[in-house]
């Protein structure tokens, strides 16, 4: 409306040879963009009004090309306007399927298992899909608090069904098997199982990483953890920093097979008001416009133990503000503190952030 009022307006007052009037179809091209059909045609008329009256006032200015012009552009752009309504509609609709998507693969995140509080943080770098290949859970079970957290190679929807096929399998077996060993074979079972089903030159190259945590209920003061390859955890304490480097590294998913079957866990302390943060690769090759990798160590070194859900917070801003705004791969991590006293609402759920890259 503000460009019809402005073209019209310089060709009333400026000399016909200008003819700031034979831009006036640009005016229903642009509203296409961004208004629905009768909109589009309502602006379409009144440019062709405007015109009708022009030529009235300058009899010479040949305008009649002009409302041609005007009609011609006003039927493209109805046309323009409709179709993009449709794709509109479309893509509201493969969002819809991608969030019901998400839920299934990563449904709401407990808050609290007595003195055990857990947050969640969950960023797809393909922003239509909503969803990537990273996956995690948390299961609470006879043998402890146990959680999953991995990365399947590849991210978008693709790397959607191995993700789907290792987190339902984890949420049968964590209930089952009585240690994280037996957990990770289970996973590795479904993964390849569910990568059967691919060509045989390209399984070498479908693998997933993965982190298994125990937290018992006897023993608030120890946690056990089996890694799969993926990054280790970080236990942010009152006396700094601590990587949780695995002794003896587990095969990935899906490549067990190839390297063998061999897992092994790691027990380390876990005392009241430890702060625990699981993570993905794409936390850590998060990059800034000079290709320098997000600093998640520093970081962490430098945060004080706090809530699962500020430190959680911070992670988020600080990586947007580090890669620009935009994410080249998918994250997620999660948070657990261990707390000196049990929360009264045990076990209580609440929608963890996810979305996509600029959020």
């Amino acid at each position: 409306m503000i460009l019809t009022v402005v073209i019209a307006s310089l060709a009333y007052a400026t000399p016909p040879d200008m003819a700031f009037s034979r831009i006036l179809p640009a005016a229903p091209a642009l509203a296409a963009a961004m208004w629905p059909v009768l909109p589009t045609v309502l602006l379409g008329t009144v440019c062709f009004l405007l015109m009708i009256g022009l030529s009235l006032v300058f009899p010479g200015l040949g305008a009649w090309y002009t409302v041609a012009g005007i009609v011609a552009v006003t039927v493209a752009a109805a046309y323009g306007s409709h179709v993009r309504l449709q794709r509109e509609q479309s893509l509201f609709q493969v969002r819809l399927v991608a969030d019901a998507a998400q839920q299934v693969v990563l449904s709401p995140m407990p808050r609290r298992f007595g003195a055990i509080e857990i947050e969640s943080l969950y960023l797809a770098a393909a922003a239509e899909a909503r969803i990537g290949g990273d996956f995690y859970e948390v299961a609470d079970t006879p043998h402890g608090v146990r959680l999953l957290i991995g990365d399947v190679r590849g991210k978008g929807l693709p790397a959607v069904g191995t993700a789907a096929a290792v987190v339902n399998s984890f949420r049968e077996a964590a209930y089952d098997e009585p240690d994280l060993a037996g957990i990770a074979r289970r996973l590795e079972a479904s993964s390849t199982r569910y990568n059967a089903a691919f060509p045989p030159d390209d399984l070498a190259e479908r693998f997933s990483t993965a982190v298994l945590v125990e937290i018992p209920h006897e023993d608030g003061s120890s946690i056990r953890i089996l890694n799969c390859g993926h990054p280790p955890p970080l236990l942010l304490n009152r006396e700094g920093l601590r990587v949780l480097s695995p002794t003896d590294p587990a095969p990935l998913l899906n490549l067990a097979g190839l390297i063998g079957d061999c897992y092994s866990t790691d027990t380390f302390a876990f005392a009241p008001e430890d702060q625990l943060l699981l993570y993905t690769d794409g936390v850590t090759e998060a990059r800034d416009r000079n290709g320098d990798f997000f600093p998640l160590t520093d970081w962490m070194r430098n945060q004080t133990p706090e809530r699962p859900r500020e430190l959680l917070d911070g992670l988020h801003r600080d990586l947007l503000t580090h890669s620009g705004g935009g994410l080249d791969d998918d994250i997620a991590a999660l948070a657990v503190r261990f707390r000196s006293t049990p929360d009264p609402d045990n076990g209580k759920a609440v929608p963890s952030i996810r979305g996509n890259g600029p959020s």
